[in-house]
């Protein structure tokens, strides 16, 4: 069976697409077939303008409609704290949470030698520069904290030791006063200590509290 070229060529996007297979791929360009044109049309003015629409916060990284991002420019923020995180997504969990008022930095990536993936590849040099800036008084309220919240993965790891590693030799030229943590890691609520694997375990021991 011949399969007309339009629908081929949709097929191959989705394919491009992250955790698209083959058959997945083909079930939505079919599914698409029996949508009202109507929506075809919003759906394809949506892609478009996906980047259009869209910059990236000069400060933070952050996927926004403007730049600085709402969250940079909002004086409610405590700006001399900034979470780091691998991607946009990890900010919009955070923010869900609402238990988060300082302000961000995104990465986008983390190091990963094995995909060629170095700090240059990744928003590290921007965050060292941002904190810099903000000893050397170009800031009305200097960093003084910087949350580590990468992906608890072996990339996520190497990637905050680094960054890490960085700071300290940052601060001990600059003499700036900077605290550098590491978000909690441990068991989440609901899982099943049996199917916890050994570095889950060893931060929820690592990370016990006074029982109240």
């Amino acid at each position: 069976m011949k399969i007309p070229k339009a629908i081929q060529n949709l097929v191959e996007s989705f394919e491009r697409l992250p955790g698209i297979g083959p058959k997945t791929a083909q079930r939505l360009t079919f599914y698409l077939l029996h949508v009202p044109q109507g929506e075809l049309d919003k759906f394809s003015l949506s892609v478009q303008n996906l980047k259009r629409d869209t910059v990236l916060c000069s400060i933070c990284f952050l996927v926004a409609e403007s730049d600085p991002c709402h969250i940079c420019s909002d004086e409610k923020r405590d700006s001399s704290t900034i979470c780091v995180v691998e991607s946009p997504l990890d900010v919009l969990s955070f923010e869900k949470s609402g238990k988060y008022n300082g302000v961000y930095h995104v990465l986008h990536g983390r190091i990963d030698p094995l995909n060629n993936i170095g700090p240059d590849e990744i928003y590290v040099k921007e965050l060292l520069e941002r904190v810099k800036e903000s000893s050397n008084g170009f800031k009305k309220e200097g960093i003084k904290e910087i949350i580590l919240a990468t992906n608890p993965t072996m990339e996520g790891e190497a990637t905050a030791m680094y960054i890490a590693k960085k700071f300290r030799e940052q601060s001990t030229i600059n003499n700036q006063q900077l605290t550098i943590t590491r978000i909690g890691r441990g068991l989440p609520v609901g899982a099943d200590i049996e199917y916890a694997d050994e570095i889950t375990l060893q931060r929820a021991m690592e990370g016990r509290q006074v029982y109240e």
